[in-house]
């Protein structure tokens, strides 16, 4: 699914494309909410209310990817490659442990 490059060619090009100090901490915060909102997502069949957090948490997650955007003057990868959506994740755990 995303193609002959290594995890690591992923990260580094996504890295590449978020160099900003605002763009990156946007992302930051921005990527897990947007995680957490699936997670409240997929417990609606459990608790009818919880698509109330998650729209909200989605929201502010992507609100805050192109508000880091901006700052950053460039287009969002996956604007070009739509496997960028699963690489800002990836990208997220290495900046989480240190690695990007």
């Amino acid at each position: 699914m995303l193609g002959n490059r290594t995890n690591e060619e992923w990260i580094a090009q996504y890295a590449s494309s978020h160099q900003h100090p605002i763009n990156r901490l946007c992302h930051t915060f921005g990527i897990p909410l947007i995680l957490l909102s699936l997670v409240a997502l997929a417990a609606t069949p459990f608790y009818h209310r919880a698509w109330q957090p998650a729209a909200f948490l989605f929201v502010l997650g992507w609100t805050l990817q192109f508000i880091g955007h901006a700052f950053e003057r460039k287009p969002p990868e996956f604007f070009r490659d739509w496997r960028f959506l699963f690489v800002g994740v990836r990208w997220w755990w290495a900046k989480i442990q240190g690695r990007a």
